[in-house]
Order: structure tokens, then C-alpha cells, then sequence
């Protein structure tokens, strides 16, 4: 039997969502990768979108 796991959803100030639990993601290349964590850019900036690169440091993010 697979063990459940709850998706959970922390935004943090001024950085990046992260999203933490068990699922599947498909890259825009095609490519699927099952995770347990992933970091999502808020600032629109990162190298690696959609993935955080920490660029919000750099260019000093601020939500609103």
C-alpha cells in the first residue's frame, strides 16, 4: 500500500515558494521527475525558471 503524503504549500517573505510533499513534475522539455521538494520563483529573475536560484537576493525582491 503507498503511503500518503500531505502537499504542503510555504511561501516565504520575499523569496521563493516552496512546495513539499510527493508528486510529479513535467518539464517543459518533456522530462518528468518525481520529487518530494521543489522551489518555485516568485521574482521572475532566476537563471533556472522556474525554479529558484536565489536570485531574489540579488535583485532585492520584495512582495508585495
Amino acid at each position: 500500500m503507498e503511503k500518503k503524503t500531505e502537499t504542503k504549500v510555504e511561501v516565504k517573505a520575499n523569496g521563493p515558494l516552496i512546495i513539499s510533499g510527493h508528486f510529479t513534475v513535467t518539464l517543459s522539455n518533456g522530462e518528468s521527475k518525481t520529487m518530494e521538494r521543489l522551489v518555485i520563483c516568485r521574482c521572475g529573475e532566476s537563471g533556472n525558471m522556474p525554479f529558484c536560484d536565489a536570485s531574489h537576493n540579488r535583485v532585492g525582491f520584495q512582495a508585495d
